[in-house]
């Protein structure tokens, strides 16, 4: 089972967590899970340089450690950088402390003020170990990574599913269909007047 938004379940299981701006105006907030990575991130700053957009890199310390130029020039370019674990472990499945490690470990590569849970999962004792860090989820995702969805399901989910202050996730890997994909949603977007903002996430 596909979902395309966590729900009230979401809100819930993670207070105080942001998934969604709040607001009647037409802004959509693009992150990226999972990076960097050689070819899909230098792929996706050219498309987002072409429209001038900003957006949020939720980057992996174990590939950030290996690929650190590229984390500066994504920083370089006007985005962010937030964590996303340095193992990308899941945390329904890691006790609380190597959870917390783990993270931490990824802060010196990444960002040691906001973290996106890697497949949304964190437990109550990990959310508690990691207060000091604000927790990014999503309003809507594209399942890009999943090679048995296509790119034209993604695309398609985008397109009818998007809201006013949804923060978006789609992935910088060589596997997503992000680089396919994003060019195409984001003017069909400007189209429907929408415009791309920055998450602006203050800890």
């Amino acid at each position: 089972m596909r979902l395309f938004r966590p729900g009230f379940l979401g809100s819930y299981l993670y207070p105080g967590a942001l998934f969604r701006i709040e607001t009647t105006e037409k802004i959509l907030y693009l992150t990226f899970d999972d990076g960097p990575d050689p070819i899909s991130t230098l792929q996706l700053l050219r498309i987002l340089q072409t429209y001038r957009i900003s957006a949020l890199f939720f980057c992996k310390g174990l590939e950030g450690e290996k690929y650190f130029e590229l984390v500066n020039q994504i920083r370089s370019k006007g985005h962010m950088v937030g964590n996303h674990g340095y193992n990308h472990l899941d945390g329904w499945r890691t006790d609380a402390v190597s959870y917390a490690y783990d993270v931490m470990m990824a802060s010196e590569f990444t960002s040691d003020k906001i973290f996106r849970p890697p497949f949304g999962k964190l437990t109550p004792k990990q959310l508690k170990l990691l207060s000091s860090y604000k927790i990014i989820l999503w309003d809507l995702m594209a399942y890009d990574f999943d090679v048995t969805f296509g790119s034209e399901r993604s695309l398609q989910i985008l397109k009818t599913k998007v809201r006013p202050g949804s923060i978006i996730v789609l992935h910088d890997t060589v596997t997503s269909c992000a680089n396919t994909i994003l060019e195409e949603f984001i003017i069909f977007a400007l189209k429907e007047g929408y415009r791309f903002e920055l998450l602006n996430v203050s800890v």
